[in-house]
This record gives C-alpha cells, sequence and structure tokens, in this order.
C-alpha cells in the first residue's frame, strides 16, 4: 500500500474487552508523531460476527490503520481477511509482546477474553483503593491517615486529587492535604511515622495560569490573591519551604502530566526516593 503523507488519518481501534489497554497503547504511539492527527474510531466489546461486519462497513468508510486486540481466532481472522480485502493494514497490538513472552515462556496462551480484568484480589485492592482516595481527598478523613500508602500535600491547583484518582487504579490507596495561606494544621501529618509524605509543588506562572482556567470554568471574573502573582509566589514558596523543614520529597508538577507525576510517585514510595525532583 503506496504510503503518502497527511495530516490527520483514520485510527480504528478494535477489542473484544474494554479496550483501555488499546487506547492508552495507541495514545502513546501516536504522540510520537506531532504532525499527524489520528481521528480514533473505538470499537468495544467486538465478540461477534455480525459486530466485525459493522466495524468492516465503518473501515471501509473510513479508510486508515487498524489496532486491533482479539483474542477469540475466529473472530480475529474475520478482521483480518476483511481488511487484507479492504487493502486495509491490520495490526495486532500486542502480537510482538505475546510472542516473545510465548517463545521465552514456553507457556500455552490463555484465549479467555478479558483475561486483565479478572475479579481477583487486585481488582478489589484497587476498588478498595478508589473508595479511599474519595473519602480522603482535600484533606477529608485526617483520623485515618495511617491507613494510607502515601499522602501527598500541595497548594491548590497543584493535581493533587487526580494524582490520587490515578495512584488508586494502582492499587495505591492515597490522600491529598491542601495547604493556604493562613494555615493549615499538619499536627497529623507530623504523627505519621511509616506513611511516605510527598509535596507537589510548581511554578507561580504556572499555577496562576491553571487557577485562571479554574475560575474561567466557574464564570468567576473579578481579581483576588488567589491569581495574583506575588501572593500566589508566597504561597508557593511557603509551602516548599514547609516540604523542606519536614523533610518530605518534593515533586515539581510545573511540566508534568498526571501520569508522570503518579510514577515519580511510585518510583519514591518503592524504594527510588529523592528529596527533590525536577520537573521533565
Amino acid at each position: 500500500m503506496e504510503t503518502r503523507p497527511a495530516t490527520y488519518f483514520h485510527l480504528h481501534l478494535v477489542s473484544d474487552s474494554t479496550g483501555e489497554t488499546l487506547y492508552a497503547m495507541s495514545r502513546a504511539v501516536c504522540a510520537r508523531f506531532t504532525q499527524v492527527l489520528e481521528i480514533e474510531h473505538i470499537y468495544a466489546l467486538v465478540r461477534s460476527p455480525h459486530q466485525i461486519d459493522t466495524v468492516l462497513d465503518e473501515i471501509r468508510e473510513a479508510p486508515g490503520v487498524v489496532l486491533h486486540t482479539i483474542v477469540d481466532e475466529e473472530i480475529r481472522s474475520l478482521l483480518e481477511v476483511g481488511c487484507q480485502k479492504l487493502n486495509m493494514p491490520c495490526f495486532g497490538a500486542l502480537d510482538p509482546l505475546v510472542s516473545a513472552l510465548s517463545w521465552y515462556l514456553g507457556a500455552p496462551l490463555s484465549r479467555r477474553v478479558g483475561a486483565q480484568y479478572n475479579l481477583d484480589s487486585d481488582y478489589f485492592n484497587r476498588m478498595d483503593a478508589l473508595s479511599y482516595a474519595l473519602a480522603h481527598d482535600d484533606g477529608h478523613g485526617p483520623e485515618d491517615l495511617a491507613a494510607a500508602d502515601v499522602v501527598l500535600v500541595g497548594v491548590s491547583r497543584t493535581s493533587k486529587t487526580p494524582t490520587c484518582i490515578y495512584l488508586a487504579h494502582r492499587g495505591i490507596k492515597a490522600a491529598n492535604i491542601p495547604l493556604v495561606q493562613s494555615g493549615h494544621s499538619i499536627a497529623a501529618l507530623r504523627n505519621l511515622k511509616s506513611v511516605p509524605i510527598i509535596g507537589l509543588t510548581v511554578s507561580p506562572d504556572r499555577l496562576i495560569q491553571i487557577r485562571r482556567n479554574r475560575l474561567l470554568s466557574l464564570r468567576e471574573t473579578r481579581e483576588s490573591d488567589y491569581v495574583d502573582f506575588e501572593s500566589v509566589r508566597s504561597e508557593v514558596l511557603s509551602a516548599r519551604r514547609l516540604f523542606q523543614k519536614e523533610g518530605w520529597p518534593i515533586i515539581d508538577v510545573t511540566r508534568r502530566s498526571v501520569e508522570e507525576t503518579a510514577a515519580a510517585v511510585i518510583n519514591m514510595i518503592s524504594g527510588g526516593r529523592s528529596q527533590v525532583e525536577t520537573p521533565t
């Protein structure tokens, strides 16, 4: 099939499960091509020949690249043969890694759809961690912080909540405590001897930008110390001094995504702890 430059292309993601794995993989790969925009077509829970026919009809209407994680051999064959007839590239997204592990392990493959979503202890641990994160968001539930795997501390809008939610999906119980200029009691934190506490910081410029966007979403246009540069700078510096005084590791989230911040937290609590992390 002849390749040609384009500013966008159609990307068809076909999964016999929720499609989360395939979606995450495609996003990671497409991020490497900054000059091209993918138009995603997502087909989840595709498990019958009739569903494959529908998928192929849509691929015919919007030609592009097809990625799939189909496990069932019959359904997979229908998709791949159909794409071949349409002259559309079709790839099993997990095939290279699965083949490599199969060769190395010498073990048979499971053909069970959605095997990664088994209702095992890990699944319930993740649900328990999510419940904990929601119950201990924004300083709530301080009497139960000892049950946390990690506590995140920072001024308002330093991505504490989304980072805790992301960590929960990894089975990590994360609470977060906000710091305000008027002073927030940290006595409960000082009493935590076995729970890692991590400070999140951000540049004043970036924090003001985030806060202004937040105010706009609330249709609030009045100026206040919340977005005043000197006030915000003082707030950020005070928080950083507190982290250093208490000996808490610091992560700068200025140029980090939530996923990158969560990865840094996981690295710290799993042994790769450093006193201060610089932004990536």
